[in-house]
């Protein structure tokens, strides 16, 4: 099933993923303006607390909506929850886009981050596959807005892009075992922060003192999707500094 929402240039198709989950599909490719509308579709729909949903995931250019049949009215079909959020979407005002790299009702959040030496080994690998000086991928990593797609691999771990042409690099032919958290990675026009020691393989450019996720806050992650993030580049002893504090 497909609809659109009240902007006519926004729309959407809805399939089943398995028993219980529903998939709305905003496009088909990584784009900044499509993850925005799923943030924000996502954003409405759990504004709306339908019964029976107990999940919604925004991705890259879909949402996943999760629920448990057995919590729906014994007669509530797929049919009337698919009805239920083309009526919650359709209803809801235009996504909030002023440009391709900005959302209004985002929450603007600045990454220090100490870039190359020992807290950004493949630094030097980037720049010479871009054929750019380091510096140069230091400001093209740092001088414009990124959009927060999603959160994945690891709680709390973001995908955030899309970065300039120039810092297309695909993934490492083989990824490390271990990496340490709060690696700065890049790839395929995206960052991704691991938030704590994983296995990985992106390109390590950087590394930020900041915990990404902590189950013991308010609010665990960092990140959520629609976001905005600046990375801030930061000097080792800044870094060491900021680590102390927040450790």
């Amino acid at each position: 099933m497909s609809n659109t929402m009240a902007t006519p240039t926004v729309a959407w198709q809805i399939t089943p993923q398995g028993d219980r989950t529903l998939l709305l599909r905003f496009g088909d490719q990584i784009d900044v303006a499509i993850g925005q509308h799923c943030a924000a579709a996502a954003a409405t729909l759990r504004a709306a607390q339908i019964a029976g949903v107990t999940d919604i995931v925004p991705a890259f250019s879909t949402v996943a909506v999760h629920y448990q049949p057995r919590l729906f009215g014994a007669s509530t079909t797929f049919q009337h929850l698919t009805k239920e959020i083309d009526r919650i979407l359709n209803s809801a005002p235009a996504t909030p886009i002023r440009d391709g790299n900005e959302q209004t009702s985002s929450r603007p959040i600045d990454i220090p981050v100490c870039y190359g030496g020992e807290y950004g080994p493949d630094l030097s690998y980037v720049a010479g596959h871009c054929q750019l000086d380091e510096s140069e991928v230091i400001r093209l990593h740092s001088d414009s807005q990124a959009f927060v797609f999603m959160l994945g691999f690891a709680p709390g771990a973001p995908y955030i892009g899309l970065h300039d042409q120039k810092l297309a690099i695909p993934r490492r032919a083989t990824p490390r075992t271990a990496l340490p958290a709060g690696s700065v990675a890049i790839a395929n026009r995206q960052t991704l922060i691991y938030p704590n020691v994983s296995p990985g393989g992106w390109h390590i450019i950087g590394m930020t003192p900041l915990v990404l996720f902590d189950p013991e806050r308010t609010r665990p992650s960092l990140f959520s999707p629609g976001d905005i993030v600046r990375f801030v580049p930061i000097e080792r002893d800044e870094f060491l500094a900021l680590k102390k504090e927040l450790s």
